[in-house]
């Protein structure tokens, strides 16, 4: 079952769904039935990346950590480039190559470890969980980044592949069409660079407006709650396509892509990096089940002070907090009126689909 808008649904083909109004969630969980005790532990994360899923809950239930079930999770999608969006061989960036952002946040310790435009190492997910492990850093970006994988025991290895070189290929064709590049000479919506400051500046006024597409499902965020209440959280992505080289999105950045405190919860965020990331949304939702708030009810109210701000913006977000509950809220736009993610606990048989409508 496809969403309206929702772009490729073969990826849910003949997979159980559950729809839920975002109302009725909360109802459902306010209930009582989904914030008992025997709802841990929860697995849950952005986007129909069901093999994700069912990695992370297979590692928790052979008695795996909860940073364990994020590492393995995400790592999943990194290997299978899940909507391609994710690992090698996507997002190929202006000069055509792709390269990896993700983080994973201990929500016992408060440590992150992150690593952000790394390149030629496979494993973003397993590199950035060195990083806790092995430095006193939280974020490392760049050829350091890589270096460091190397020296952790990764190998180097191209992530450029056929399907990535058709897409650059295809992109510089189309003018280089579209990229992130503003008031710039020559004119960026008609050709491409290289791009330089005009001699005078003239600024136009823009709305902010998500660049990305509804396609392109970027990051895989996940939340895992563990048997005892103990959060752990983490991203990977390849980022945005035809990105700028250098550019760094949410996704590493704790607080932004996703955020873990087991006093409270954990949430991940997915979708437009650039405008989501200045309102540091996974923080704010976990602030907001901090003080009791429900967990669809803090993913509504982070999504609405987005909008307040960039109402065109695409983007979602999913919550959980320690006593099992979980929710999930994204914005309302043309070709995007529902999100799709994956939950995985004791009351459901298998880790199973649902859906919810924006806002």
């Amino acid at each position: 079952m496809a969403a309206a808008g929702s772009c490729g649904g073969g990826r849910w083909r003949g997979a159980a769904v559950v729809v839920v109004a975002p109302f009725l969630l909360a109802a459902l969980q306010l209930s009582g039935a989904a914030a008992s005790a025997a709802a841990l532990p929860v697995v849950i994360n952005t986007w129909a990346f069901r093999k994700a899923a069912e990695t992370a809950w297979r590692v928790l239930q052979l008695g795996g950590s909860e940073l364990d079930a994020i590492e393995r999770g995400c790592g999943q999608c990194e290997i299978d480039q899940c909507d391609g969006s994710v690992g090698y061989g996507g997002s190929p960036d202006e000069s055509g190559e792709t390269t990896l952002d993700a983080m994973i946040m201990d929500g016992n310790t408060m440590e992150v470890g992150a690593v952000a435009d790394l390149r030629r190492v496979k494993n973003a997910i397993g590199v950035a969980r060195k990083v806790i492990e092995y430095t006193k850093h939280t974020l490392l970006v760049g050829e350091s980044a890589s270096l460091f994988a190397v020296r952790m025991g990764f190998p180097y290895e191209d992530l450029t592949t056929q399907s990535s070189l058709s897409v650059y290929s295809k992109w510089l064709n189309q003018s280089c069409q579209p990229n992130y590049w503003k008031n710039v000479v020559p004119d960026s919506s008609k050709s491409c660079g290289p791009y330089k400051r005009p001699e005078k500046v003239t600024y136009k006024e823009e709305e902010t407006t998500s660049q990305r597409s509804v396609c392109d499902h970027d990051t895989i965020g996940m939340v895992v709650i563990g048997a005892s209440g103990t959060v752990a959280s983490g991203t990977s992505t390849n980022g945005a396509v035809h990105k700028i080289p250098g550019r760094v999105g949410d996704s590493p950045i704790a607080g932004a892509g996703s955020y873990a405190d087991s006093t409270a919860g954990g949430a991940a965020a997915t979708g437009d990096g650039d405008i989501m990331m200045r309102f540091l949304p996974s923080y704010q939702a976990v602030e907001y089940m901090r003080m009791g708030t429900d967990p669809t009810v803090a993913c509504q109210k982070v999504i609405s002070r987005i909008q307040k701000y960039a109402p065109k913006f695409f983007g979602a977000v999913i919550c959980a907090n320690t006593t099992g509950s979980y929710g999930a809220a994204c914005n309302k736009i043309p070709g995007f009126t529902q999100f799709h993610f994956m939950v995985s606990s004791p009351l459901l048989s298998q880790p199973t689909e649902q859906v919810v409508d924006c806002i």
